[in-house]
């Protein structure tokens, strides 16, 4: 797989105050990437270097293999931005929001008939924008950053202050657009979407990454040795040490019948972002 984003040694300074140090990874074609971090650590700036609309104070960024900023009319026709600042046209229709899109990108009205019904939304095509629930207005801001067909798009925070039914459907949502093609570039302080959704992640704080990877991997090397046992006197709980000593206490309460069950403790990325870091999200 080809790298469809790179970020080499990248800082940012807004005057004194510095936003970015140093970042520097690549996503592959195909990949749902996640950076995470709390509210400040630089995620929303990340997203505008990436999409040039914010110039960096040092190192080099490429999007397809190019240049952001000597190639950014070609790139943009080629990407999808989902940010803080998006929004619709409230008294207007679904339909007429994104043909005001469509016509501006050159693209056809049957491939909004098309996306809309591809994800359950061919029905609210003629209901007023500000008729729409909070997770359907979401949606539609969805379908508009990839209305184009954009080999990547960008996600700031798509699910924020969403109920879990509706983070459930966005989720599916982004399978779906992943699934035929697209590349996802997702920020979010939700650990639990993370690890639901992205092949990798990175954790972001105070502008730095602090580690990256698959999130499955990431559990593994923080894993630690703790081990969850429980007994039949009363469903106790006991955590023991995966260690010799602690191995052979497990074998004492099987020997004598009493071990329910035995669980390893996997640490969630959340944990894993506080030991890194001292901070919560």
């Amino acid at each position: 797989m080809e790298n469809i984003i790179s970020m080499k040694n990248v800082t940012k300074y807004f005057k004194e105050n510095r936003a970015l140090k140093n970042l520097t990874f690549s996503i592959e074609e195909g990949e749902i990437f996640g950076f995470l971090g709390p509210s400040g650590a630089g995620k929303t700036t990340t997203i505008k270097l990436l999409t040039s609309q914010l110039i960096p104070t040092s190192g080099e960024i490429k999007i397809f293999g190019k240049n952001v900023y000597s190639n950014k009319r070609e790139i943009v026709k080629n990407i999808g931005i989902l940010s803080d600042t998006s929004g619709m046209y409230e008294r207007l229709s679904v339909l007429d929001n994104l043909m005001l899109f469509a016509n501006i990108n050159d693209v056809p009205k049957e491939n909004i008939l098309e996306i809309l019904d591809r994800i359950g939304m061919k029905e609210t095509a003629k209901k007023e924008v500000k008729k729409l629930s909070k997770g359907m207005k979401q949606r539609l801001m969805i379908v508009r950053a990839v209305l184009h067909k954009p080999k990547l798009v960008f996600l700031d925070e798509p699910t924020s202050s969403l109920d879990p039914g509706t983070t459930l459907e966005i989720h599916k949502l982004l399978r779906k657009l992943n699934d035929e093609g697209t590349t996802i570039f997702l920020t979010t302080h939700n650990m639990f979407e993370a690890d639901k959704l992205c092949d990798r992640v990175a954790f972001l704080n105070d502008g730095e990454i602090v580690d990256i990877g698959d999130p499955q991997a990431l559990k593994l090397k923080y894993t630690n040795d703790d081990i969850k046992i429980i007994l039949k006197d009363g469903s106790k709980e006991i955590m023991v040490k995966n260690n010799p000593e602690g191995a052979l206490k497990i074998k004492g309460w099987m020997e004598k019948g009493q071990l329910i069950a035995i669980h390893s403790m996997e640490p969630s990325l959340e944990k894993i972002f506080l030991d890194l870091t001292g901070r919560e999200l």
